[in-house]
């Protein structure tokens, strides 16, 4: 079946997703998929509609054009794509590979649909992991001296292809704030979530020496503030911090990939929003 997916934020007010599906409707789409969510502090409505295409009267590129004049009068953020296409990704590593080789592993069995544009890294040491799976490795080295050249690097880079996602898979380096508000809502990270938390150098030796019994894994996308950005998924587990604090982190962040591929995530403010598939 070829599906369309229309994604939606708007201030909530009664009968909106009558409005939406009816909308669907009026153009033959049948409805495959539905989820809504209403926040009920912000009162903000969010909606996920997956419409089968081949019942459309009219082709996606005449849908988006029907409803741009019901998304402004919703005063709404909206998508409307087809499932079938793509989205362009980089990924980003350092020298732990298990994020990154986890995500290729999922790519290359087909359970992430995206099209991976490269790999970027600081380091050379997974050059081979990634070169074998027939994809472009770019080293841009970091340095203490060179870290706003470096980035300014990655910067054109990233303009020139435009990705729809930049996964920092345990990249360790802390993303400068004007490239973050440049790419807000398409860089997501991967970080761990000590209970209780430790910041800083080494955390897992110092959880370990506090007696941590609890480890977890956040997933997020990046901001300005440091690790503080919209959360899209966590992961928690029992000690043995080191080992399975790796594992969540995989978890988490393969999850929170293919939620975002699939256009199952929306931001308002500082809060994610994931229809779970």
């Amino acid at each position: 079946m070829s599906t369309g997916i229309l994604r939606l934020s708007c201030p909530d007010r009664v009968g909106l997703l009558a409005q939406i599906t009816g909308f669907v409707a009026q153009y033959g789409g049948n409805l495959v998929e539905v989820h809504q969510f209403t926040d009920p502090v912000t009162r903000w409505f969010f909606t996920r509609v997956s419409i089968d295409m081949n019942t459309l009267s009219v082709d996606l590129p005449a849908l988006r054009a029907a409803f741009e004049p019901v998304g402004a009068q919703l005063q709404a953020e909206w998508t409307i794509h087809a499932t079938h296409t793509q989205m362009k990704t980089v990924l980003m590593v350092s020298k732990l590979g298990h994020c990154l080789a986890d995500l290729l592993w999922r790519w290359r069995a087909g359970e992430l649909d995206c099209e991976i544009a490269c790999v970027i890294s600081n380091h050379e040491d997974l050059r081979q992991m990634t070169e074998r799976e027939g994809l472009e490795f770019i080293h841009i080295p970091m340095s203490a001296g060179n870290k706003a050249a470096a980035f300014a690097e990655i910067a054109a880079l990233l303009r020139r292809l435009q990705p729809n996602l930049v996964v920092l898979a345990r990249y360790m380096q802390i993303i400068p704030s004007d490239l973050c508000r440049e790419f807000f809502g398409r860089i997501i990270n991967i970080h761990h979530s000590f209970l209780p938390s430790f910041v800083g150098a080494n955390p897992y030796q110092r959880a370990y020496e506090r007696g941590v019994k609890l480890i977890g894994a956040t997933c997020h996308f990046a901001s300005e503030e440091l690790d503080a950005g919209p959360i899209i998924d966590q992961e928690v587990t029992p000690e043995d911090l080191v080992r399975l604090g790796r594992d969540c982190e995989r978890l988490a962040l393969a999850r929170s990939v293919r939620w975002f591929l699939a256009d199952r995530v929306l931001m308002h403010g500082n809060r994610g929003i994931v229809f779970r598939d």
